[in-house]
């Protein structure tokens, strides 16, 4: 079994580089970077960078085959609701949201944790939705070989709600299939299952 583990660090020689950038990025817009308020932004900026852009450092693949068990059962199995926090990659601005993730199980399993450190660990990259949805599906499809994965996500973009068309209420969604749920019955299926609400 591969060994994962996550661990937030800084790498002190970027962490340095990119607070001097957004110490120049200060100045640019009009703001004094030397004022009580602003002191330690350029370095706190560069720390929140480093973190919200960690997914380059991981490896989806690698996470999935950290927790894969031999297990023979195939109906469907979904992790929904998954929140996520991702960068758009034409503003830098963040998009929010939420991701249900399926697949039907060819022999493995995986931890149902490391389907949710998968959509994080593609989130947590410059992204557009659309990438994101499919990379999420590939990865588990390529390292799983399941008889077929779902995924849907549901996200609202701060570049439309902030800036340009301004409409605060309107949400994306995006989604992608292989294998069974290629099927009308199984897509519905999910579809219904991740609307619905267990009580």
């Amino acid at each position: 079994m591969i060994d994962y583990e996550r661990i937030d660090q800084w790498e002190p020689e970027k962490l340095k580089k990119l607070s001097h950038h957004y110490y120049e990025i200060l100045k640019l817009i009009g703001e004094n970077p030397e004022r009580e308020g602003l002191v330690e932004t350029p370095l706190r900026v560069g720390k929140a960078m480093q973190f919200v852009t960690q997914g380059y450092d991981q490896n989806p693949e690698e996470i999935l085959k950290s927790a894969m068990f031999k297990e023979d059962y195939r109906e469907m199995v979904i992790v929904k609701d998954i929140e996520l926090y991702s960068m758009c990659e034409h503003h830098m601005i963040p998009f929010i949201g939420k991701a249900h993730v399926a697949y039907i199980p060819n022999g493995y399993i995986t931890g149902l944790s490391k389907i949710a450190r998968v959509v994080e660990a593609f989130a947590r990259r410059l992204q557009v939705q659309e990438r994101l949805t499919t990379q999420i599906k590939d990865c588990i499809q390529d390292t799983l070989n399941p008889l077929g994965v779902a995924v849907v996500i549901e996200a609202k973009h701060l570049c439309m709600a902030m800036r340009g068309v301004q409409k605060q209420n309107s949400v994306t969604t995006t989604s992608d299939f292989t294998g069974a749920f290629r099927n009308k019955e199984t897509r519905e299926e999910f579809i219904h299952l991740i609307s619905s609400k267990l009580s």
